[in-house]
């Protein structure tokens, strides 16, 4: 089975109607051959125009289904609100938040269990890096989600984003994210053959116009986890045209 291309925009706590706008109409003038997702701030969710070429994904979500949990927002909230896509487990939400690996594996499940596809976000800090602890850190956080469910890898996408590039400007270079993509692809394999071959792998972590082609290129990355420029409408869209048409398998 073919994967198609996904590049996903996180906007982090950023963003307003004109932003909407802006993204939309870059967006509009261009074909793209693979889908985009955009992950606003939850209270712009039902700001954006309805469109069978964008989806939309929420940043988080609660465990719960419902119930006195102040402040936080279930799957099925978000999903009236628009979304069809979450994150779950990013690096924000381990580092300011103290989400365990337990508590994304939850996420995990109530986001399939409400209908919505979770992005699964895994990656190690630059300490954990130095230390050659990559694959063990990415192993770990993988084995949190199987252990909750057997099928819950199936049925997400997967966005590695390696902690030291978030942010800083510093980018995997395409040889390294491959590495690491390959090394979870095969993680997978070791789960279910099936999730090895269907579940898309997307690379994050300060991703932009100039570099992603380079990325796009490799055999095990199937898109792009977007911050800071898809916040620039003519960027983002740069980068959304920059993936090939040919699916990959």
């Amino acid at each position: 089975m073919s994967r198609k291309a996904l590049i996903a925009a996180n906007w982090k706590m950023n963003g307003a109607k004109a932003l909407i706008d802006s993204v939309s109409g870059a967006l509009a003038k261009i074909q793209v051959d693979a889908e985009v997702l955009i992950c606003p701030p939850a209270t712009l969710l039902p700001l954006f125009p309805q469109t069978a070429t964008l989806a939309l994904g929420a940043q988080d979500i609660s465990a719960e289904v419902s119930g006195a949990y102040t402040g936080q927002l279930s799957a099925a909230l978000l999903k009236e609100a628009g979304a069809s896509y979450a994150l779950v487990g990013h690096s924000e939400r381990r580092q300011y938040q103290f989400e365990s690996d337990e508590l994304i594996a939850a996420k995990v499940k109530a986001a399939i269990a409400a209908g919505l596809t979770p992005v699964l976000c895994i990656g190690e800090s630059l300490t954990e890096r130095q230390q050659e602890k990559t694959q063990q850190v990415i192993a770990k956080q993988l084995a949190a989600v199987y252990a909750s469910h057997p099928k819950l890898l199936l049925k997400s996408v997967i966005a590695y984003e390696p902690i030291w590039a978030i942010g800083t400007g510093e980018s995997a270079t395409p040889e390294q994210a491959q590495q690491t993509h390959a090394f979870i692809r095969n993680t997978l394999a070791s789960y279910d053959k099936d999730a090895a071959q269907q579940v898309r792998i997307l690379y994050g972590g300060s991703v932009n116009a100039e570099n992603c082609a380079a990325l796009f290129t490799q055999p095990d990355i199937d898109g792009a986890l977007v911050g800071g420029a898809s916040l620039k409408p003519e960027e983002f869209a740069q980068i959304c045209l920059s993936i090939k048409a040919n699916a990959k398998e």
